[in-house]
């Protein structure tokens, strides 16, 4: 069947924990994951609630593939109104601690109110409790893992954890499981320390025994493994260079988004690429990257493992920075790196690691240090508001140092902790953030592969490329190749590519499968392990479904078309370089007819038609 059925309520107000059977109903149309605790999410709260109130709530929640011997199969999500955004909020990571947490038997944690006191939630099996986390309170990510985990005597317990800078109220705050997973985007960590939640603590020893028919699920798992095997990309390109594969390759099609976008080619991306990682160095006869690691159940192992350079980079003065840690991957990289103009593989790979130790977003960090950067060029910010500090372009002292303070949340690093909407709003020049509906966009400009601005703008959380990476297609010919460059078409690729995601998110299994895989990989997988009707054409239509929940929280918070735009640089100022060179984003070309195949009003909002056929 799948799931395990059970809820874990908890009330921190009162310091309650109560077991709830999972709703089957919902789950028969959201499956799991981000379908089905968005749809409890969405009956829960009003949409109007101040995301960091105890109304609020915060969902850990895991797919019904989650913890089974499906490929990628260790995901979980946090399903919350996001602070950053104001908009639904749907973070997805990776790392063991989903596997965790459905082997402990549960299928979503939902947490709401907020404690009158900085705890805990240690869950092992059907055991769960609230703990004193005052010892921890105040303390980094990696120090609270390594205090709880002498604490528990356990090497085994799974942690997920928010850093200072989310005590301090930076709003683009992450979860870090495993020390270097992250659910990142959109502030969800800021949530549960607004709630006075260091940390969930799981230990699950039940196994995952509740597949509806193991032979037929096993004989679709060895199938999907073999073409991920057999795939240039899940297979040689992934495992090799990790996402950092793609640095080189954007770069060279005009799409690098950099110096705050102002920009489409980085002059210094080889030497911050996958390529650049593997070198080694003459100053310690060590290479940047010491191996590729895997999340829980992955045949791809993309993740990176990187170590530091101490004799070049002087600034690290903690000896677990000089051993290996979580290393750069493409979306760090570029946003710390082309977008600050920062080229110093060092100091990118340190302040990413800052960013794991304390649970910062990189891309929002590195797009919002990247603002303030501008900002300096203008005279609105000066030394006098960033302590001395000189915020040049291409400065990796003015990264670093930023990096510390807003993990700390101290001086301009507060500011930054506000991200770039808010921070160019304080100062004077709104137009200078390069988000949408406050989130900061990921790392392909969307002059130079035009369907990726028509996700950006209508993504239900904000500019993300992981809710419909139509990259795949328009640069890497996944499923099919289409032109980048021209406009035709893309409505109905961008929402075909969202609701596919919508899916994916919802089973446990890993989005980068998709390189490879299309739903035909996936759907005997689910209707092998999941008792009910999961053909594809269920599969795609609740996808679809999932999409318009998630529209129509966000229309009823708020957002309007008006919200589903891009920031005038990209709409109007062209290309300067590259195969892009003289194009501007085409949205308007794109959104009415997006509209119109997703069956909304030109204003934007689903149909009456629409939302009656999929029984929102």
């Amino acid at each position: 069947m799948g799931w395990t059925r059970n809820v874990m309520r908890v009330n921190l107000t009162a310091g309650t924990i109560k077991r709830e059977p999972l709703n089957m109903d919902w789950a028969s149309q959201y499956l799991g994951q981000r379908g089905l605790a968005s749809k409890y999410l969405v009956e829960e709260i009003d949409p109007k609630v101040d995301p960091l109130s105890p109304e609020n709530k915060l969902i850990f929640t895991t797919g019904p593939l989650t913890g089974t011997m499906a490929s990628t199969g260790g995901r979980y999500s946090v399903v919350t109104k996001g602070p950053l955004t104001g908009a639904i909020a749907c973070s997805n990571s990776g790392g063991f601690m989903g596997a965790e947490l459905k082997n402990a038997g549960w299928d979503m944690i939902i947490c709401e109110g907020k404690s009158p006191k900085p705890v805990y939630l240690y869950v092992e099996n059907d055991h769960a409790e609230l703990m004193d986390a005052s010892g921890i309170w105040g303390k980094s990510i990696w120090d609270a893992d390594h205090i709880l985990h002498a604490r528990h005597q356990d090497p085994l317990i799974r942690i997920a954890a928010v850093g200072r800078a989310a005590e301090q109220g930076c709003l683009f705050s992450a979860i870090v499981n495993d020390l270097h997973r992250a659910a990142g985007r959109s502030g969800v960590g800021t949530v549960m320390a607004s709630k006075n939640v260091k940390a969930l603590v799981v230990r699950g020893t039940k196994g995952v025994g509740n597949i509806k028919d193991p032979k037929a699920f096993m004989q679709a798992v060895n199938a999907g493994k073999k073409v991920l095997a057999d795939n240039a990309v899940t297979g040689q390109g992934l495992p090799k260079y990790g996402t950092q594969v793609l640095m080189n390759v954007i770069n060279e099609i005009g799409a690098m988004p950099t110096r705050n976008m102002r920009e489409v080619q980085f002059e210094g991306a080889s030497k911050i690429s996958g390529e650049a990682m593997h070198e080694v160095r003459a100053s310690d006869g060590r290479a940047n990257l010491v191996t590729n690691a895997a999340c829980f159940g992955c045949t791809i192992a993309c993740g990176r493992i990187s170590v530091i350079d101490k004799n070049h980079y002087t600034i690290v003065n903690k000896p677990q920075y000089w051993g290996a840690s979580g290393g750069l991957e493409y979306e760090a990289a570029w946003a710390l790196g082309s977008d600050t103009g920062v080229s110093d593989l060092e100091a990118l790979t340190y302040a990413n690691f800052l960013c794991n130790e304390d649970g910062l977003d990189p891309i929002t960090l590195g797009s919002t240090i990247a603002a303030a950067m501008e900002l300096y060029e203008t005279g609105l910010i000066t030394r006098e508001h960033t302590g001395g500090l000189e915020l040049k372009f291409g400065s990796a002292e003015a990264l670093t140092k930023l990096t510390e303070l807003t993990c700390r949340g101290e001086g301009f690093g507060r500011d930054i902790g506000l991200g770039s909407k808010r921070l160019c709003e304080k100062y004077g020049r709104p137009e200078l953030s390069m988000s949408v509906k406050g989130l900061e966009f990921p790392a392909y400009d969307p002059r130079g592969i035009q369907g990726m601005g028509l996700a950006y703008a209508t993504s239900n959380r904000g500019a993300c490329h992981l809710r419909g990476y139509t990259v795949a297609s328009e640069v890497l010919g996944i499923p099919v190749k289409t032109d980048p460059l021209v406009t035709d078409g893309k409505a109905e690729l961008v929402k075909a590519f969202q609701d596919a995601t919508s899916v994916v998110d919802s089973t446990g299994l890993c989005v980068f499968t998709t390189f490879a895989w299309t739903l035909n990989d996936i759907q005997p997988q689910i209707a092998a392990a999941c008792e009910g009707d999961w053909s594809l054409e269920k599969l795609l239509e609740m996808g679809e479904r999932i999409w318009n929940m998630e529209r129509m929280f966000n229309n009823a918070a708020g957002f309007t078309a008006k919200d589903d735009t891009l920031p005038g640089r990209l709409l109007s100022e062209a290309a300067q370089t590259g195969p892009a060179k003289g194009k501007a984003n085409d949205l308007h070309k794109m959104l009415p007819e997006y509209y119109r195949v997703r069956g909304w009003t030109p204003e934007g909002e689903p149909l009456q038609a629409t939302r009656t056929r999929l029984g929102l």
